[in-house]
């Protein structure tokens, strides 16, 4: 479990819910059933409406994601692949047969292994495992965006919600003590679309597209050993070679996501 995750929601929740109480708010004058209905309802029905029903589907696996913790850290695996070319460079490719086990819950690894131990050449390793990972990346992100779409349509459906809440207010202005707590709650909507949208939503976005980044970060290192194991390189400048091959991608993505961001936070809102 990342607690990074649940921390970082629970600390923006109640980020907002302190500062209006200590500023004298009330709690319960945040509680708006009809606006909850209107963006909750209606930020879900445009998300349902605008995603296939086969990826709606997988969307608590995706969610998932955000949630669980990684399951390897790049240097851990990095030790095993080292382990599994001084195998490999000590008895031949054939003595990585029995270790095939202990990854097959990892596809990626064990077929990879599984190709370089059948012999197959070097460059059609390397295609096969390309285009595995360029579908893992497209596949996942694209479930990943659900989550973009409902921060985008949040706030959206928030100011829809306030506009609902004005027109009835206009109704109201013969009897002038009601306007005020009516213009109250009219806003509130807003607040639940902005609120969600950039505490909920667009946050569980980023986080998952960094779980997939990790992903394919650590299947780059599997693919660059399997074709070192292939070759027959020395376990040693395999370890180097990995070692930086991680330290460079590893703030690039960083980078590349730092970079995206504003864009995403502007189009939601």
């Amino acid at each position: 479990m990342d607690l990074s995750t649940i921390i970082g929601l629970l600390l923006g929740l109640f980020g907002l819910l302190g500062g209006f109480v200590f500023e004298g708010g009330t709690v319960g004058a945040l509680m708006q059933g009809t606006a909850a209905m209107i963006v909750f309802g209606g930020t879900f029905g445009a998300v349902i409406a605008g995603t296939p029903l086969k990826k709606l589907k997988k969307v608590p696996y995706i969610l998932k994601m955000a949630f669980m913790e990684k399951k390897y850290s790049p240097h851990e695996m990095i030790d095993q692949l080292v382990e599994l070319s001084t195998l490999s460079r000590r008895e031949g490719l054939l003595a990585l047969e029995p270790e095939l086990e202990k990854f097959e819950d990892d596809t990626f690894l064990y077929e990879g292994l599984q190709m370089t131990i059948d012999g197959m050449e070097g460059d059609l390793i390397r295609d096969i495992l390309d285009r595995e990972m360029e579908l893992y990346e497209t596949q996942h992100l694209d479930l990943a965006k659900v989550f973009e779409s409902a921060g985008g349509f949040a706030p959206t459906m928030g100011i829809i919600g306030t506009v609902m809440g004005l027109v009835h207010v206009l109704g109201k202005l013969s009897n002038p003590k009601a306007l005020g707590p009516l213009i109250a709650t009219a806003f509130i909507a807003t607040l639940y679309g902005v609120a969600s949208a950039n505490v909920i939503y667009l946050p569980l976005y980023n986080k998952i597209k960094s779980r997939i980044a990790d992903e394919i970060l650590i299947k780059e290192l599997q693919a660059e050993a399997l074709l070192s194991i292939q070759h027959g390189e020395n376990p040693n400048i395999l370890r180097k070679k990995l070692v930086t091959f991680a330290a460079k991608e590893a703030p690039a993505k960083d980078k590349a996501n730092q970079e995206e961001d504003p864009v995403e936070e502007s189009e939601a809102m």
